[in-house]
């Protein structure tokens, strides 16, 4: 059996990463053959679902950065070894919307907790299992937002109401990180329409999966 491989997808929010990953579980499907499992962070299994419910909560506006930072790396935890290691062990092709470099860049570089300091925790939680490659789709934050307040069935949640220099900040986090691992996270433009952001996503994933 051929092993498993992990992919994630990154992103500030409205970038896409939902109707991407739709249109890759799909395309992988039909051009290996090989089994897939979506799913998605924080949540996936239960107890990480509870903690996603708090944290993306309005009501929790109080939260402390270092709490938040300590529920996403629960949950990861979590998700990780109720679905994702034993998906890879299955020799599946696991796609996660979202995972440690989220972290990374909304609280270790937006919430300024140090991006060295979360991806401490990460390492602990995860016990360093990261992905086989990831997709950040960089977007205008303005653009993903406006995508978000038209997108009438997309219910908002806590991190959507940030300021717009919050959002600002989460996207260079990202760009930050992305030069740190270059190798494993290829940076996409999420400004362009689905179907060309799939192509570049599809050119780039394809040399992992058809060998």
């Amino acid at each position: 059996m051929r092993g498993g491989i992990f992919i994630t997808i990154e992103g500030g929010e409205g970038a896409g990463k939902t109707t991407l990953i739709s249109r890759l579980d799909k395309k992988i499907y039909h051009e290996t053959g090989r089994r897939t499992l979506r799913t998605r962070e924080p949540g996936g299994v239960p107890i990480a679902e509870s903690i996603r419910k708090i944290i993306l909560d309005r009501k929790n506006t109080k939260m402390d950065a270092r709490t938040e930072a300590l529920l996403y790396a629960a949950a990861r935890r979590q998700h990780l070894v109720e679905v994702v290691q034993p998906a890879i062990e299955q020799g599946k092709v696991v796609i996660c919307d979202r995972f440690v470099d989220s972290s990374l860049a909304y609280q270790g570089y937006a919430r300024g907790l140090g991006i060295e300091k979360v991806w401490d925790i990460n390492r602990f939680a995860t016990e360093d299992c990261m992905p086989d490659i990831t997709l950040y789709l960089d977007i205008d934050p303005e653009v993903g937002l406006a995508r978000i307040e038209a997108n009438e069935q997309r219910e908002v949640n806590r991190l959507d109401l940030e300021s717009i220099n919050f959002h600002k900040m989460v996207r260079d986090g990202y760009r930050e990180v992305a030069k740190r691992f270059p190798e494993r996270i290829k940076v996409l433009d999420a400004n362009v329409d689905p179907d060309t952001l799939e192509d570049v996503a599809w050119a780039i994933m394809k040399k992992k999966l058809v060998k």
